[in-house]
């Protein structure tokens, strides 16, 4: 895909999905209905919404939600009045009953998501999200995990699955700027739809490799107001719009109202805003999903070892979201070690 400089970037918000991780995925209805309202008004494209992992996801294993899938999804739709709303899930977490719900509750976009070598676990989920008539994304977790052929392979699986616009996620925020041009490069040659990339600012990354995601073709960009996210959180949304439009890339959205949605998301999100402390930056070395973060520091705290020692670990066993459980079994190593 061209990376001419006059073209539109869709810049899609996940400050309401990404978001809760930060939280433990506690954020409340009014704390939804006002950022979605600021969102909106900002002309903010797509805002997605639900539990940090996605639909379904809400469990004692990897944190309970405090409202419902349906809740969040009603409440957010009230107040997108223009904006569409996305919706991202993963299966094993979410089920095709999930993906009926979220098409009945007003979704627009739904993500399917699979580790970076098991697109194949999308075809199902893509095809049926189709049917229902909302737009199917399918994007790659951990993608540092592998090498850009093969995510051009597994992003090219999915558009004949069904896909509608296909991508990456930084997910432990481990990426430089030359290793997203690589990546997002070999997909945009291997696919002709829109290319998405999601990334973490665990090395203080996150906007410079957005942008180097553009210039190497990318056209939905994800982004978070104030990077309100996993670990040291995500892309930040209003710098990426202030950047994206000073390089000459339409977004379609007002920067004092996204200047704006990002205070209404630190007064009312959020207890602090994400900063790299040396466990997100442990974490984005070793490769380890950010949102790790609470649990390793809790079960590191309770053992009295070194967090640091525990994501050394996580990364050596290449542990990824959904194996939560090994995080007390790595500790438990990490102390009979010293």
């Amino acid at each position: 895909m061209s990376s001419d400089t006059t073209e539109r970037v869709t810049v899609h918000d996940p400050t309401l999905r990404d978001g809760q991780h930060a939280v433990r995925h506690q954020l409340d209805a009014a704390q939804l209905r006002a950022y979605a309202e600021a969102a909106n008004a900002a002309g903010i494209p797509v805002v997605e919404v639900g539990h940090g992992n996605g639909l379904g996801a809400s469990s004692r294993q990897i944190g309970q939600a405090r409202l419902d899938d349906a809740t969040m999804l009603v409440t957010v739709r009230e107040a997108l009045l223009d904006a569409r709303m996305g919706v991202f899930m993963v299966p094993g977490w979410g089920t095709g009953k999930d993906i009926r719900r979220a098409a009945d509750l007003g979704a627009d976009v739904v993500r399917i998501a699979a580790h970076c070598t098991e697109g194949n676990v999308t075809r199902r989920h893509l095809g049926l999200v189709r049917e229902l008539g909302l737009e199917a994304q399918a994007v790659l977790l951990m993608s540092h995990m592998t090498d850009a052929g093969r995510l051009a392979e597994e992003c090219a699986r999915a558009v004949g699955y069904g896909a509608q616009a296909v991508g990456i996620m930084d997910s432990a925020g481990h990426y430089l700027p030359g290793d997203v041009a690589e990546r997002i490069g070999a997909i945009s040659e291997a696919v002709d739809v829109p290319v998405i990339f999601h990334g973490h600012n665990n090395l203080s990354m996150a906007v410079a490799n957005s942008v180097a995601a553009v210039e190497a073709g990318a056209r939905v960009i994800d982004a978070c107001a104030r990077g309100f996210g996993a670990g040291a959180g995500n892309t930040q949304l209003e710098v990426l719009v202030a950047v994206l439009h000073k390089m000459g890339h339409p977004t379609g959205i007002d920067l004092r109202g996204v200047l704006h949605a990002a205070d209404v998301a630190q007064e009312q999100l959020m207890d602090q805003q994400p900063a790299i402390d040396s466990v997100s930056l442990v974490s984005g070395l070793a490769g380890v999903f950010s949102g790790f973060k609470p649990r390793v520091l809790a079960a590191a705290g309770a053992a009295g070892v070194d967090p640091l020692e525990v994501f050394a670990e996580l990364g050596r066993r290449q542990v990824v979201a959904g194996q939560e459980d090994l995080i007390d079994e790595v500790t438990r190593v990490v102390k009979a070690a010293l």
